[in-house]
């Protein structure tokens, strides 16, 4: 996998800004949102999480299996095949696991560079393409779908298994990978809102050309 892109800096402290004018100011506010708003919620970005998702969910359904095998097993040496496939199960999910948790950390901090910088001054023009709706949408069915999955999972095949017919084992597996599904969804139904909350407070709430900020101090 090559390597992610490293963060942009937050905006100099007013003292020792050297924009020479505001267009000057506004042309690196644009390249940089624009880069972070790719980092955040753009497609990659998307089409990431939901590989290390599905990886995580690939580890699980193997100490699923083991579980199976567990039960199954008529002694002892019969859960050897069950602990070999618990651990390659442990070695895909706990990597994948970890990612997920540094790439949610790796949002919050694209997240706040975005309200810094945008707080920056406001370009109409230029934050336009910014804005993103269909980016947004996007997270939001995507999201939406699997935290119903995820929900259906967790509370409805619990409750509905059966003694005698469904296993413990089997159980564990759904109600796993129904968690891996709505921890998901959730990560990015907070991720599209927290984005269109700061294009309606940052970018178009206040009046074009009001900064926040003045170039002088």
């Amino acid at each position: 996998m090559p390597p992610r892109a490293p963060l942009p800096p937050p905006p100099p402290p007013v003292e020792i800004r050297t924009w020479p004018d505001r267009e000057a100011l506004l042309r690196d506010r644009a390249l940089i949102l624009g880069e972070l708003v790719k980092m955040y919620i753009g497609p990659s970005r998307l089409g990431l999480t939901l590989m290390w998702a599905g990886v995580a969910a690939l580890g699980w359904s193997l100490a699923g299996a083991a579980f199976l095998m567990f039960e199954d097993a008529p002694d002892a040496l019969g859960t050897v095949p069950g602990v070999l496939c618990l651990a390659v199960g442990a070695c895909v999910l706990i990597p994948a696991v970890v990612l997920m948790t540094v790439g949610v950390s790796r949002d919050l901090r694209v997240h706040r560079l975005l309200v810094e910088w945008g707080r920056l001054d406001r370009d109409p023009g230029r934050d336009l393409p910014l804005r993103r709706p269909g980016a947004s949408l996007a997270w939001l069915l995507a999201s939406f779908t699997l935290c119903a999955a995820g929900l259906f999972g967790c509370l409805v095949v619990p409750a509905t298994a059966r003694a005698g017919e469904e296993t413990y084992g089997l159980v564990a597996w759904l109600v796993g990978l129904g968690f891996i599904a709505w921890l998901t969804g959730l990560t990015g139904l907070v991720k599209a809102f927290a984005h269109r909350r700061w294009v309606l407070r940052v970018l178009v709430g206040r009046p074009a050309g009001e900064p926040l900020v003045r170039l002088d101090g």
